[in-house]
């Protein structure tokens, strides 16, 4: 045996210090690979739409309804069915305005809670009595475990047993609290894991409350989107993802997030923008303020890095100041406004003092917030460009092609990236940004008017056309001064035209390291608009695209509102959702959002934990443990017991 194997078996004796517990947990470990594949729930692009995100993760894009239904489809009528579900949905909530109501029977306690039990029973089937347990709420672990898990005798004594578990409750008055506990262990199991394709941010007004959802989620990844790392580059120091960030939340007008949810201040880029600007809305005063103090620091931002290719995106030094025109692609067009009063034509890129007083601070406020610092955390410590996971890969925008389909190239520093090397070069490069760095190294940086690249980089992760997350012309400032909407027209990257065809997606697999016919990619960033007849299953089934429009900015273009993906043991299912009303009229009239399935991929048999990353895991500590007992046999370790 080599000295680090002999190490490595040395510590796992300490866990496992005879041959029978070694021997037990290879039985364990064994039946767990024998137990179906837990539910992975796929989303994407809820850009700040609380209510709508909040529900679908609380009806698990149908997967609670459905087991309701399996439950009860017999015996209980269809609005009976939908009450259950509510409760599950919201339990607090929906429980207080039952109460407001009408004076709840012990008789109506007794029946929910065995309703509840019963499908919580069926959920735990497929999930070892081990992980059930820890699944459960502490406080109510061991009255759960009991009701869900004990079968009943020929005598019926666990039934009396049962019974007088659920008298006590009521007694004590705690049944609402048991209920609570119960709906709250049938939502973990039914999904067991949640991945996030990206865009979290911006569009809706409460991403913050988001966030504070997935920090409590108990099995969770993220592929960052675009407007992820638009945020996550503001609070690594960007001034550039700043201004972005400050621009699209005065456009959309969502400056609830900022100043309420984490406490940046707007009154100086408020009272500044009434000042300078002809305007006398404070929004709008602030919006034309910021817009110009984007143009000013992305086009210095791109000529600080010509590596980038994106000189034709700078546009302030090409504006003829005389008439307000500007030629762009051949065409001159007439700008929209002559409003641009901190503008000198000799430096057009330059901030004024006011203004780079006002990003200064801004900087600060960026990096130093509490509670922003804690969500962009979070995306670092969860999240990454990309994740392969069960063997699929999973990511937000594109892999970047070139007009012929193979992969594209960009420098970072000195080096040339394609492909998966490009994904893996980038992810460093954000890492850095944030980790790296001090917030007085920022200033200290600005101070001396040297652009940090790695800050710089994240810009362009945000609206680079060969950007991962992106993959298109970001055209900002055709849409701010430019009403000719043939101008907005946003260029995209090949790739998006390459993603319909099957051997373009396995290509990209492959570079993955991906060559199993099951593999898929998992894809956001991109409103599939049906009314156009676009799909969302691609390349011959290769492909999802699973961003159909949660944002309620899209629902006109795409025709509903939104896609998730559902993959258990039995195969994927895509789930297409309609506009949610809103809890409020889901508490009072037990409306769900109405989905639509199409189960797109049936496995040929069905997968369990063995087929999964986690079981290849599993398979690995088997093959240690059995180790480590030919030690125990043959006298090479000794049983510590």
């Amino acid at each position: 045996m080599k000295n680090n194997s002999k190490k490595y078996l040395d510590l796992l004796a300490k866990e496992y210090p005879t041959k029978q517990a070694v021997c037990r947990e290879i039985i364990n470990l064994n039946a767990i690979l024998n137990l179906p594949k837990g539910t992975e729930h796929f989303m994407s692009d809820v850009h700040g739409e609380y209510e709508a995100f909040l529900h679908i993760i609380n009806n698990c894009s149908g997967v609670v309804k459905e087991k309701v239904d399996m439950a009860f489809e017999d015996t209980l009528l269809p609005q009976e069915i939908d009450e259950i579900c509510t409760l599950i949905y919201y339990p607090r909530e929906k429980l207080k305005m039952i109460h407001k109501e009408r004076e709840i029977s012990d008789e109506w306690y007794k029946v929910t809670l065995n309703q509840l039990i019963e499908v919580a029973r069926n959920l735990s089937s497929k999930y070892t009595r081990s992980k059930v347990r820890k699944a459960m709420p502490k406080d109510f672990a061991y009255i759960i475990d009991e009701l869900i898990h004990v079968p009943k005798d020929e005598d019926d004594n666990q039934d009396l047993y049962h019974r007088k578990i659920l008298e006590t409750i009521l007694a004590l008055n705690n049944g609402d609290e048991f209920i609570v506990a119960l709906a709250g262990l049938i939502k973990r199991l039914a999904v067991d894991h949640l991945h996030i394709a990206g865009d979290i941010f911006d569009r809706g007004a409460n991403a913050d409350k988001i966030m504070d959802l997935l920090m409590a989620h108990h099995s969770i990844d993220i592929e960052w989107g675009n407007h992820d790392i638009l945020w996550m580059g503001a609070v690594a120091g960007s001034t550039a993802c700043i201004a972005n960030v400050i621009r699209n939340n005065l456009r959309y007008k969502n400056t609830e997030i900022l100043e309420n949810g984490y406490g940046i201040s707007l009154r100086k880029l408020v009272l500044f923008g009434l000042e300078n600007y002809d305007e006398k809305d404070p929004i709008v005063a602030a919006y034309k303020a910021i817009s110009v103090m984007l143009q000013k620091v992305e086009g210095a931002t791109i000529a600080a890095n010509p590596e980038f290719d994106m000189e034709d995106r700078r546009f302030l030094h090409r504006v003829n100041w005389e008439d307000y025109t500007i030629e762009i692609d051949g065409v001159t067009y007439e700008l929209n406004t002559h409003d641009f009063p901190t503008i000198d034509p000799d430096n057009p890129y330059v901030l004024s003092p006011e203004e780079k007083k006002i990003m200064d601070d801004f900087v600060v406020d960026f990096t130093s917030g509490e509670r922003i610092n804690r969500h962009i955390e979070f995306l670092y410590d969860k999240g990454g460009i990309y994740n392969i996971y069960n063997q699929n890969l999973i990511y937000h925008g594109c892999v970047p092609l070139d007009e012929n389909g193979n992969f594209d190239s960009i420098m970072i520093g000195n080096n040339s990236y394609s492909g998966k090397a490009f994904f893996d070069a980038a992810e460093e490069v954000a890492r850095r940004a944030f980790y790296s760095k001090s917030r007085d190294d920022i200033i200290k940086s600005r101070n001396k008017s040297r652009h940090d690249k790695d800050l710089d980089f994240m810009w362009y992760l945000w609206g680079g056309p060969k950007s991962p997350m992106c993959g298109r012309v970001v055209k900002t400032f055709e849409r701010t001064y430019i009403d000719d909407k043939k101008s907005w027209e946003e260029p995209q990257n090949p790739y998006y035209t390459y993603h319909y065809e099957e051997r373009y997606v396995r290509m990209i697999l492959n570079e993955f390291g991906l060559f199993s016919d099951l593999s898929h990619i998992i894809n956001g960033h991109t409103p599939v608009k049906l009314g156009k007849g676009e799909v969302p299953v691609r390349a011959n089934g290769k492909l999802y695209v699973i961003d159909g429009g949660f944002s309620k900015a899209y629902h006109k273009s795409t025709g509903h509102a939104g896609y998730t993906l559902i993959y258990n043991s039995h195969g994927l299912r895509l789930m297409s959702h309609n506009p949610f009303t809103g809890v409020e009229q889901a508490l009072r009239n037990n409306d769900d959002i109405e989905s639509e399935s199409d189960m797109t991929e049936v496995e040929r048999k069905r997968v369990m934990v063995r087929d999964t990353d986690i079981g290849k895991g599993i398979l690995e500590d088997i093959q240690d443990l059995e180790e480590l007992l030919d030690c125990y046999r043959s006298g090479e370790i000794l049983e510590l017991d």
